[in-house]
């Protein structure tokens, strides 16, 4: 038996008084303990083996992982303690500065409530994180230390959590380029990072085969970290004056390479592909071609968002559009046979949205049920499990729409 599967918490059972343990099993989390004759022993779930307390104290694990727990005896058997949180509280200490607690070893921030603390809190609190919740090796006293690289990005992070939160792309494109700032130059001073390191990162993007335009928009985005630093006071605005001395990369004057213009699909592309389409996804599709929409206000679109008016024309207001965040209103007409087409996803409710993959499904499954030759056997009448872990969602979404469309044209 391999005793080093094991958590070390049967220490504590010996230790324990044994009129606390139950005389039924005491259960852990890979195995439990139970009585016989006077002599506890531990029986795993990996093995049939038997393991007595006096052979567990013998033959335990003598380090201890990011996963061990120590278990606490209670009237009814052991409870094991609830795990560390991903985000300590950032709390005042009686010296006026900030203090966060990580793995029971105290920092000391700065002064309470500042942008220096806060910033220094989040850059901590991330590296806690991705090293398994253990504390970062750092001088406990944080207010002496300079703001690096690293302290931008951990404030930044925390920012556009709100800014990007409905547009996950978006979102792990900036968390990317976090991470890229943090394994360059993350130790370096937030003062001294000038355009030349910026440069240097530039070049790596070029050597990974980027474009020169999605290359010119990393750079800008990279700038971006650093004022919105100077907005938070983390830094003097000089640092972003610097970047922005570092020109874009201009077409034939760089190694980088150049992307082909988008063009539009031929129609009669569009009319082949859809005759391999679900009924939904076609109804898309022909959506799209009638009115110029985007693809996320088709999957998005609900009965609720479309005014009928009195002379034929249907209105489409998205409730969440691309240019929302500038205060732009949205407003698609519908008109002609396109409506006959939709007419038939309105008829449900106002709030739920018309293209569901859920029914793509439904009509999926039973289309491989008509066109089944073989006899239908009455264990395979109904297959579908009762709870399946994974279920198609209330809605598709650009990715998903994509990949339909793609996966037919193929």
């Amino acid at each position: 038996m391999d005793l080093c599967k094991q958590r070390p918490f049967g220490d504590h059972h010996p230790r324990a008084s044994l009129a606390q343990l139950d005389r039924a099993s005491v259960y852990g989390t890979e195995g439990y303990w139970f009585e016989s004759s006077g002599v506890y022993y531990y029986k795993s779930r990996f093995s049939h083996d038997l393991v007595t307390t006096a052979m567990w104290r013998a033959n335990r694990p003598r380090f201890v992982s990011r996963y061990t727990h120590t278990a606490k005896p209670t009237g009814k058997g052991f409870q094991m303690p609830r795990p560390r949180s991903s985000m300590p509280a950032y709390r005042f200490h009686v010296s006026g500065q900030a203090v966060v607690t990580l793995a029971g070893k105290d920092f000391y921030l700065g002064p309470h409530d500042s942008p220096e603390s806060r910033a220094r809190y989040f850059e901590l609190v991330q590296e806690y994180n991705a090293n398994g919740k253990i504390a970062p090796d750092k001088p406990a006293d944080q207010k002496e230390q300079a703001i690096t690289v690293r302290t931008v990005t951990g404030e930044y992070r925390e920012w556009i959590k709100q800014r990007y939160a409905n547009n996950y792309k978006e979102r792990k494109r900036h968390e990317g380029l976090c991470t890229t700032l943090e394994d360059e130059y993350g130790h370096v001073a937030a003062a001294e990072f000038g355009p030349r390191k910026l440069a240097e990162l530039r070049e790596l993007f070029i050597a990974s085969g980027n474009s020169r335009k999605y290359i010119n928009r990393l750079v800008r985005q990279l700038k971006g970290i650093f004022r919105h630093a100077v907005s938070r006071e983390l830094i003097d605005v000089s640092v972003v004056v610097r970047l922005d001395t570092l020109e874009p990369l201009r077409q034939g004057q760089t190694q980088a390479k150049e992307t082909e213009p988008v063009k539009p699909v031929d129609l009669e592309v569009v009319r082949s592909t859809a005759e391999h389409l679900s009924p939904i996804i076609k109804a898309m599709v022909e959506l799209q071609a009638a009115t110029g929409m985007r693809p996320s206000e088709v999957c998005n679109l609900r009965p609720c968002d479309i005014q009928r008016r009195d002379d034929g024309v249907w209105l489409y207001r998205p409730h969440r559009h691309k240019t929302q965040h500038c205060g732009k209103d949205r407003v698609v007409p519908i008109v002609g046979d396109i409506r006959i087409t939709i007419g038939s996803f309105l008829d449900r409710d106002a709030e739920s949205f018309c293209f569901s993959p859920r029914e793509a499904m439904a009509w999926f499954r039973q289309q491989q049920r008509k066109n089944r030759k073989s006899k239908v056997q009455p264990s395979q009448v109904s297959r579908a499990k009762t709870n399946p872990k994974r279920q198609p969602g209330l809605k598709y979404r650009p990715e998903s729409y994509y990949r339909a469309v793609t996966t037919a044209a193929k």
